[in-house]
Order: structure tokens, then C-alpha cells, then sequence
């Protein structure tokens, strides 16, 4: 698929594999059928200048070791449900390029104050959303205690 030169340019966080394969087993399992178009993604800018690549790019260059990302609580969209992204380093990159580039060629939504996050279920009944966020917060709450359990012992030992 070709793409429009003056296509706007979207910019993502790529996940280890591991989380990028739960990341869209979630989206497979709680999307509705048809309607998950892109893959589970967690987007650092929506629609960027496409004639500021080169500096987009430049910012991007130096190679740097992949930053810790934690995968935090999940949470309610209204119509859907997604988890908090945590990773101090993928913010201040974010953040370094924001202001390199004019507020006045960023949308609305790339202007906000960024709130990285993975959506796992989105256009559905608010009721279906609350109950599959229902169900996450038990899941997670589980997670982080059998995480807390692992790390007591590790010390233990």
C-alpha cells in the first residue's frame, strides 16, 4: 500500500514481542469482530507534519537501550478499555520532540498532554466496557500480587 506524500505520520512505541503478542491477543479477544483495523499499538503522536520527517527522525537517530515499559492498571474509555503505559525514558523523548516541533502544525489531540495507554477494547456498549474492565482490575490486582509474592522470595533467598 502506497502511501500520499503529504500523508500525515504517525509514530508508535514498539513493545518487546512478548508484550506485543498479549497486547493483541487482547485486542483480538475483547475487539468487536471488524473492527480492529490496526494492530495493538501505543501512539506517541496521532498525525504528525509529514514535511518535518527529517526531524522527526533526527530526534529519533541516537541509539539509545530500550527504556523499561510497564504496563499499569486498566481503565475505562466510556466505550471501551485500555491499560496505563508507564515509561519515564519514551516520555521525555516524546516530550523533546514536542517542542521542537510548531504547535500550530499539531492537531489537537498530539497538543494534549500525553496519556499512553493500550486500548484493548473500544466501540462497544458502556455496560460491556464495565464489565470487561471488571474483570481486567481482577486479573491485574492478581498479577501484581503474585509479581510481589516472586520478588519477596527472590530477596529471601
Amino acid at each position: 500500500m502506497e502511501t500520499a506524500p503529504d500523508a500525515p505520520l504517525i509514530l508508535t512505541l514498539e513493545l518487546a514481542p512478548e508484550a506485543q503478542a498479549w497486547a493483541q491477543a487482547m485486542r483480538d479477544t475483547h475487539f468487536p469482530p471488524g473492527r480492529d483495523i490496526v494492530p495493538a499499538h501505543v501512539s506517541l503522536f496521532h498525525a504528525l507534519p509529514p514535511d518535518r520527517e527529517a526531524l522527526i527522525r533526527s530526534h529519533l537517530a541516537p541509539p539509545r537501550p530500550a527504556p523499561a515499559v510497564w504496563i499499569e492498571a486498566p481503565y475505562l474509555l466510556g466505550r471501551g478499555v485500555a491499560f496505563r503505559v508507564a515509561c519515564p525514558e519514551i516520555a521525555a523523548i516524546r516530550a523533546g520532540l514536542r517542542a521542537r516541533l510548531p504547535a500550530e502544525r499539531l492537531t489537537r489531540q498530539d497538543r494534549a498532554p500525553w496519556q499512553p495507554h493500550l486500548t484493548v477494547q473500544n466501540k462497544v456498549a458502556p455496560e460491556e466496557a464495565r464489565a470487561l474492565l471488571g474483570r481486567l482490575v481482577a486479573d491485574h490486582a492478581l498479577i501484581s500480587v503474585i509479581q510481589v509474592v516472586r520478588r519477596a522470595s527472590r530477596k529471601l533467598r
